[in-house]
């Protein structure tokens, strides 16, 4: 009988880099792969799990919807789907929200709100950044990797360097529909916006009469030590992107719509899944999980303490260690592929961020004694390595 692995490489698409190793079970920060190996999580889910793996309230409130209704599209109104709204609503100051799957569908949907509010259709996006991989959001997302083999993209999308405030203020026009941005860069390499950068968009915007989208797929719910990462600038962008921790792991997303957005005509938009009372139940319970334990701020306190310790290794591999709450990068002189491998045998999971970052996401209910061991990890494992580079 075959086992996990080679079923799924039996079947499999073949479209993803998979590790060697089948997961089946997690804890709050902690999983579990089919030989019950224990690792501490700093994947979380590439950012989906920041309420913790098997999240209990988050499992009831699935268990109990799923035995009421699980798919309610929105031509009906639902009361899961009211609740949410309305609570997502209160928490973050917007009047709106369209709901969808993922994070792709809300960078799609924004793009699209944008260019049909403003009646234009140039985009300005930024090097490095991560968008999704449907044709829209590809559009905007700047590795080429991803964009060469589909060629041609949307036309109208223009690619600037981030943190650059010059380059922007002379590229926003009245040809401009909206700037779309990521207050930290994730899949670029953990790279956070200055503060003069994002005043800049916000201000470039207003004057051409043109919106600003932040992308909040990865920043959002906690993560950067607030609610949502704009909240650390104190802008104001027309139109947000969620997804990932949205709803405790279960698929969703959501774009809040502010009050420069117009009238959305009916049928310009839509999604069979999205709001449906089953995502719409785990989210509510997401929410408030992450509000009453305080996560945010759990977030901000112990991404310090982590980023001070990393930055207090002797290593000559590292760069530079970056981050923004519990969105941490560890750039480094070298590719970062064989250094993830020996940390997940050291019992630590961690992720890239293109091909010289490490990148760590832990879930935000990780006790500080896990964070401790991933520092000691990345410790023992560079300093292995550095022992080999510098011979």
């Amino acid at each position: 009988m075959m086992d996990i692995i080679e079923i799924e490489n039996h079947h499999t698409s073949g479209l993803y880099t998979k590790r060697p190793l089948a997961i089946v079970r997690g804890q709050g920060a902690r999983l579990w792969d089919s030989e019950g190996r224990e690792y501490i999580d700093c994947v979380g889910g590439q950012g989906a799990a920041n309420i913790g793996h098997a999240n209990p309230q988050v499992a009831q409130a699935i268990a109990e919807q799923a035995q009421r209704l699980i798919s309610c599209p929105e031509m009906f109104y639902n009361d899961r789907r009211a609740a949410w709204e309305e609570r997502l609503c209160q928490v973050s100051g917007y009047p709106r929200v369209f709901l969808c799957n993922s994070g792709a569908e809300a960078n799609e949907a924004a793009i699209k709100f944008a260019r049909l509010t403003t009646g234009r259709s140039e985009i300005i996006a930024f090097k490095r950044a991560f968008h999704g991989r449907t044709f829209g959001a590809l559009s905007a997302t700047w590795e080429k990797k991803y964009r060469e083999p589909f060629e041609p993209l949307v036309p109208g999308f223009i690619h600037l360097t981030y943190n650059d405030r010059q380059a922007l203020q002379a590229a926003v026009s009245e040809r401009t529909a909206a700037v779309l941005v990521e207050v930290v860069q994730g899949e670029g390499g953990v790279n956070p916006a200055s503060a003069e950068f994002l005043s800049v968009a916000e201000q470039v915007c207003r004057q051409h009469g043109a919106l600003l989208i932040v992308d909040e797929v990865q920043t959002g719910f906690g993560r950067t030590g607030r609610l949502f990462a704009f909240q650390h600038y104190d802008l104001r962008p027309d139109l947000v992107c969620l997804a990932k921790s949205i709803a405790g792991g279960v698929p969703m997303g959501a774009v809040l719509i502010g009050g420069r957005i117009g009238s959305l005509p009916p049928q310009t938009h839509g999604s069979t899944f999205g709001g449906n009372p089953l995502a719409c139940a785990a989210a509510l319970a997401s929410l408030n999980f992450l509000l009453e334990n305080r996560l945010p701020e759990r977030a901000a306190e112990l991404g310090a303490w982590f980023i001070e310790q990393l930055r207090g290794l002797s290593s000559p591999l590292i760069r530079e260690v970056r981050g923004l709450g519990l969105m941490v990068g560890i750039e480094l002189k070298q590719k970062v592929t064989p250094y993830l491998q020996a940390l997940m045998s050291e019992g630590v999971m961690a992720l890239p961020a293109g091909l010289t970052v490490m990148r760590f996401l832990p879930p935000l209910v990780i006790e500080k004694s896990d964070l401790e061991r991933v520092v000691e990890a990345v410790a023992s494992v560079l300093a292995k390595e550095a022992a080999e580079w510098t011979k």
